[in-house]
């Protein structure tokens, strides 16, 4: 359950952690059971997904407010940190995310393509002193934006995350949901999946993993992008 104590907190159980409820590849039955048997599986854990106090690859926000246009994912996990988040309308809920060609992209290792997300959605934010850094094997691609008296801001953001820590604080939060009858930010997520929602959210030293991100309108002041030895 969410508190306005301090908070932290990981997916947990992500597919690369078979004890979670993992997908692992088995030889194919000639009768097509193992392949039903792995989709049960990935929707049993996509179901079980447990909603998290914090802050697509599934989907890009449509116009309408649901999930719409799918995209594949690179693969490639990047870290994000914030001094401060601030969010109106608030909503989180599990979901999975597809690699391009799957179990032969070479990111894949032994997921056969699929992440297992948390997938959080706000309608306005804005972040303080936010960094943003992507691990390329012996330097990192580096962007930092908002460390000045502009913050960053964003409209119908989502975030793909599979850690993230911080001091969180919300208003009138809703805890149990299912994801498709939510209404806060916009977002109506699968039928059948636990989430939460709140008026508001408040993070502050916030630090996520994510697969994926997207925006309506993201505004960056004092934008950088370098490389760099270290990440966020």
């Amino acid at each position: 359950m969410a508190s306005s104590s301090d908070f932290t907190s990981s997916a947990g159980n992500t597919p690369e952690n078979p004890e979670s409820g993992s997908v692992t590849d088995t030889p194919e039955a000639p009768d097509g059971s193992a392949r039903r048997g792995r989709v049960r599986a990935r929707r049993a854990a996509i179901m079980a997904v447990p909603a998290v106090a914090v802050t697509a690859g599934l989907a890009i926000l449509t116009a309408e407010g649901a999930l719409g246009v799918q995209f594949a994912i690179s693969g490639m996990a990047f870290t994000v940190t914030a001094t401060e988040l601030k969010g109106t309308g608030f909503e989180q809920f599990g979901g999975l995310d597809v690699m391009a060609q799957g179990k032969d992209n070479p990111n894949a290792g032994d997921t056969g393509g699929d992440v297992l997300v948390i997938t959080s959605a706000i309608k306005k934010a804005t972040l303080t002193k936010l960094c943003q850094s992507v691990d390329l094997g012996g330097t990192n691609l580096l962007l930092t934006a908002g460390e000045g008296k502009q913050k960053v801001r964003a409209t119908d953001l989502t975030t793909d995350s599979t850690e993230m820590s911080g001091n969180a604080v919300f208003k009138n939060i809703e805890i149990g949901n299912d994801a498709s009858t939510l209404n806060k930010a916009g977002v109506k997520g699968p039928l059948g999946v636990f989430s939460q929602q709140a008026d508001t959210v408040r993070i502050t030293n916030l630090r996520q993993t994510n697969y994926a991100t997207t925006a309506g309108v993201f505004k960056l002041p004092g934008l950088k992008l370098s490389f760099s030895q270290k990440g966020c």
